[in-house]
Parts: structure tokens; sequence; C-alpha cells
């Protein structure tokens, strides 16, 4: 039975393009999207309990369905919502891999759905990672045999890896494969090195449902979630069938929804570049949007676009609209222009009203947000260096005290010195002692972890003393959400946002510096943003947020597009320099970082690349040549 999309459409935005081969909705929040999935879900649930018969559900792991679960949950405990008559099948699992293992994915079904519900414990079914390598072959056949003899799953539903995997089909996967054992891609290994700390922990291996397994089942309903994933969402959805992305293959599945957020989905032709899908209703936003796409397009600046180039790409109505490519093309470097500040903070006794800052007070309160002990260095260091500089009253707030990022032989080594100026010390011996016998999965000590967060501090303190800053500027919040010794945080609690509150109502900022990097692949950022979002709102009565403007910058992931700089600031040579000599006050972040991702470089080059890049960009829409850019979006709130 093909299940109605109508609740979709009517939450979400939906709409068929010639560019799309899987039916996709759009929302404004993954929250908002797993709750419309969780409700799906309950009434497929009842339905086969009215019925009186079993709820077959394939169900998935990984970060994407955590809100799904949480809401299913809800339903349980508030609504009387009954699994009892569930039967679940996981896609996959690790091998080798302990089912008590932490990383496990039978530990997570337990930890986030089925402990809190009352689904039958002879129901589940998650594959055993520790089946031996004489009897896996079989293992994998009897796990497909037992779905078949149910009817086969009536709900599927999906995460999507970088790679295009669902399940563990990685890159390669045969359309009518089944379940199996598989070897996992290297992309996928680095994607799981976090909750691992390190890919060397990653297993190599996994047992996985097959792409024919995952095909038969009637509903299937698949959720991308951030910017990460935008990319191969739009392959996925727009591209061709094809083995090496195996999640092309739900483009032949009659009953697939692709249920995304805005970050998801900012691939798409609908929404990166809809004057290609249909006529658009033309603001100055996105106006900026199809000329900086054009002159990218073209490989022409601003100024040396004609009214052919608009024609022929599909964008004659905006001329229509603005009379000729001359116009436009002069209304759009202007506003670039103005986006360009040598002073962050706002430049004193000088006009501002071309200028992405105000000129009073001359003098003013900052706040930069930091949700690790390097993101401010790394992703605004020259901007900070600036706001010194100009006589600004500098703060700087880390968030967390990023301690889970230090690796334990760098943990290893400050014990040892420390041991060595007091040979009789406990506390020094005891981590030495804890460090060494310490097994991979183990959660630090108490005692390890404090040790990890002044390894940060310092380290902290190093460059920001290095930018002039006094240190009773510095402070070190170390939100609660964040303690816990593993990847995975706590949600975000009333005591986060309390600490957030005082700071802000203490200083009582002109300017607030925030990252607004949702690609942060550990999910730290957008959780110490939600922080400071909720702080503003409870803030907001307050006479002195009339004057507080928050600018919101981007990690080591991504950057903003160019046109959706507001402030772009750029750097000289010399300014390049000191932003890296900052950021090598971080010596635990550098040589084989923890949470490197799938990028090798180190972040110094790897922001370095991107601040250079964003100068590049400016320079080829037609504007001054620098040698790099930090860039700012303003929110308001």
């Amino acid at each position: 039975m093909q299940t109605e999309p109508i609740k979709y459409r009517e939450a979400g935005k939906f709409e068929e393009t010639r560019f799309e081969k899987i039916h996709n909705v759009i929302f404004e929040s993954s929250q908002d999207a797993s709750i419309i999935v969780a409700q799906e879900i309950a009434t497929l649930i009842k339905e086969k309990s009215a019925a009186n018969k079993p709820c077959v559900l394939g169900l998935a792991t990984g970060s994407s369905p955590i809100k799904v679960y949480e809401e299913l949950v809800r339903m349980h405990k508030e609504e009387g919502l009954s699994f009892a008559n569930v039967v679940s099948f996981n896609l996959d699992e690790y091998y080798p891999m302990d089912k008590n293992n932490i990383q496990s994915y039978y530990y997570f079904m337990h930890e986030h759905l089925f402990n809190h519900v009352d689904i039958l414990p002879e129901n589940v079914n998650v594959p055993n990672g520790t089946v031996s390598p004489e009897d896996l072959h079989q293992y994998c056949i009897d796990y497909e045999n037992k779905i078949t003899e149910l009817g086969g799953l009536d709900f599927q539903l999906l995460g999507i890896g970088r790679t295009g995997h669902v399940g563990f089909n990685e890159p390669g996967s045969h359309f009518n494969s089944r379940t199996r054992s598989i070897i996992l891609d290297h992309i996928t290994r680095a994607d799981a090195a976090p909750s691992f700390l390190g890919i060397d922990n990653v297993p190599r291996k996994a047992i996985t449902m097959g792409v024919g397994t995952v095909r038969s089942a009637k509903r299937i309903v698949l959720l991308g979630w951030g910017l990460n994933k935008a990319s191969i969402l739009k392959e996925t959805i727009e591209g061709e069938i094809t083995g090496q992305v195996p999640a092309t293959y739900l483009q032949e599945h009659d009953n697939t929804t692709f249920v995304l957020d805005q970050g998801a989905a900012a691939e798409l032709t609908r929404v990166k570049t809809p004057w290609l899908v249909a006529s658009c209703k033309w603001t100055e936003e996105l106006e900026l949007r199809a000329v900086v796409w054009l002159s990218q397009l073209t490989g022409k600046p601003f100024l040396k676009l004609t009214d052919k180039d608009y024609n022929d790409n599909g964008m004659s109505d905006l001329l229509v609209e603005e009379g000729s490519a001359y116009d436009l093309n002069i209304k759009m470097f202007n506003k670039m222009q103005k986006t360009i500040t040598g002073w962050p903070g706002g430049k004193p006794n000088a006009d501002d009203s071309n200028r992405p800052e105000r000129a009073n007070p001359e003098r003013k309160r900052v706040i930069i947000f930091s949700p690790h002990p390097d993101d401010d260095v790394i992703s605004m260091g020259g901007t900070f260096d600036r706001l010194v500089q100009q006589g600004h009253d500098v703060h700087i707030a880390y968030q967390t005290s990023g301690n889970i990022a230090v690796s334990d032989e760098e943990a290893l080594k400050f014990a040892e010195i420390a041991k060595t100026f007091n040979a009789d010390a406990k506390e020094p011996q005891a981590i030495i002692d804890y460090l060494n016998d310490k097994t991979g999965n183990e959660i630090d000590s108490l005692e390890v972890r404090k040790l990890k967060a002044l390894i940060r501090r310092s380290e902290s303190l190093g460059a920001t003393r290095y930018f002039g800053l006094d240190d009773d500027h510095v402070h070190f919040l170390d939100l609660p959400f964040y303690e816990t010794g593993t990847i995975k945080k706590n949600n975000l609690g009333q005591d986060d946002i309390a600490i957030v509150c005082e700071l802000i109502d203490t200083i009582k900022p002109h300017q607030i510096y925030a990252a607004g990097d949702l690609a942060d692949p550990h999910g730290t950022h957008k959780v110490c943003l939600d922080a400071i979002f909720i702080a503003l709102k409870a803030l907001k009565s307050n006479s002195y947020m009339d004057d507080c403007w928050v600018w919101l910058y981007r990690g080591a992931w991504h950057e903003w597009e160019s046109y959706e700089i507001e402030m772009a600031v750029p750097m000289s040579p010399d300014q390049v320099l000191r932003k890296r000599h900052a950021i090598f006050y971080h010596q635990s972040q550098k040589d084989g970082v923890m949470f490197q991702g799938d990028d090798n470089r180190e972040f110094w080059v790897r922001v370095e690349d991107r601040n250079r890049l964003t100068a590049k960009k400016y320079n080829d829409l037609g504007l001054a040549d620098y040698a790099a850019i930090e860039a700012f979006k303003r929110y308001h709130f």
C-alpha cells in the first residue's frame, strides 16, 4: 500500500521538478522533520496492531534517526503507543563487534529506543557482530530469510553516508545484493572516527542488509540532515543510477521519500538555482545569488556580464525587471563591495551607511564564542587580532573544555612531566598508570579529563596572550552538556543556557561572534550555537540587547557562499602569518588530530586555503585582490 505523502507536503517544502528523480520534502529543521517521520511510523504500528498483524520495521543507526526515536519513545510514554506487535531488523553492525561495546549498533538501539518501549526482546534483530567467521555466511542467509518469512519489511528507515551508502552498502554494491559482510570505505570509516576516538579504532568490516533487501521494503523513508550531506543527496536525487552511489537505486522504488533539512537540500537545483526550474519572484538576495552564480559559470567578473550571458542561462526575466545587464551588474558589484571592511568593530568617525558595522560606539564590548578551545583562532583569528588591535573590549568565551580531542599520548606526556617535578605526587602517577592500562573503549577517568582540559586551557591562553588579550577577558564556560567523557553528549540543559546568559548579561556586548558551522561532524557547534540563540531570546527584552549585533563565522569544514557573506574582513600576508602562529599554540590539535574528518590537511593549512579561496572568489567577481578573507553573516534575533 502506497503511503500518502500529503502530510509531508503540508509540513515541509515539496515541489516536483524535472531535475528530481526521488520524491523529497524539505523542512526548516531536522527536529520538525523527525516528528513527522515518527508520526508515520506510529500510524503504521497502530494500523498493523488493529489488524492483528506484526509491524516489521527496518531501522537505522547514526545521528540521523535519533530524534525520530526520541519522539517514538515520547509517544510510548505519554500517548500509550505500544511496540508489542513490532518486529525490528537493524540495517547493519560493525564486524567484529561485541553487543555490549558502546560503539555497537546493538548498544545504540537499546540506548535510544528498545530500553524505553515495550518491544519484545525476541522481536529485536540486530546483526550479530560476534558470529564466527566460519558461520558468518550462513548467518547472513538466515537473517535474510527471517525477514522474508515475516513477509518483508513494512517500513525501512534510512540515513545516507557521504559515499552514497545506505546501510553499509558501499560504492560497488549491486542493486539486488542481500544481507552479507562487507569491507568499509575509507570515507565511511573517517566519518565514524570521532565516535571511536580515531580512525585506527574503527572496524574495517561490517554486516549489512543488501540493497535488494532495502528495496524490497514496502515503504522507505531516508533522512538527510546537514550541509555535509548536501552534495551526495543532490547526486542521489538528481543523478543517474549507478553502483558507485548505491542510494541512487532508490530511484526505482515507487514508495520512497527523502526527508531533508535545509542544509541537506542546499545543493538541489530547486534550492540552489531555482531560476533554472521555474520563474522566480526576484528578491535582492536571490538576485545576488543568481548573479554570483552566473559570474562563476561564465568565468566573468560582474561588470563584464552581458545581456546575452543572462539570456543564454535562463535569466532573461531578471533582466526584464532590472532593465539591463549594465544596471544590474553595477548594483550587485556595489552590494558585494560594501561587505568588505578592515574595521570589523566599525570604523570610528566614518560614514557607516555603506559599511557592514556601525561606527558607534567607537569602542565596542565584544564576545567571541568559541565552541572548542581553538575555533576562535582557526575560524576568525585575523578578525580577533584586528578587534584587539583596534581597541575594542574583547572577551573570548570557550564554551566547552575540548578534553575528548586530546589524545592519550599527549596527556601521558604532560602527566610524566608533572611527575618529574614531584616524584612523590600521587595524582600524576595515578594518571600515568590509568593511561598505560586503559582499554580502547574505556571512558576517561575524571582526573584524566581534567588534565586534558587543562592542556587545552593552557594552549588557548597562549594564543589569546599572543593577540594581546588579558587573561581576565578569557572565559572557560565548560558547559555541562559536553562533560560526558565520550563523543555522545547530553542534551542541552538549563544549566548550559544559564551559563551563557550570565556571561552575556555581565558583559552586555555590542557584538557577539558565534560559530554558525553546522557541518561540524561531531555536532558540538550546533549545540553551542543553540545555547547562544536560546540565551539571546531569553535576554532580548533587556535594553542593552537593542545595541547587540550577532555575527556568525564558520569553522574549518565549510565557508559561507559568496552571496551569503555580509562582512568580509581582508587579511594581509603578515596577518595570515599571525593567525597561523596563534593556531600553532594549540599543539595538541596538530600532527594527527583525532577529529580530522576525511581531509588530511592540518587545520591551519585547511583554513588558510579556505581564506585564500574566499579572497580569490571576491577577486574573480571583479573586486579587490586580497591575500585572504574571513567571512561573516549577520544573525537577526
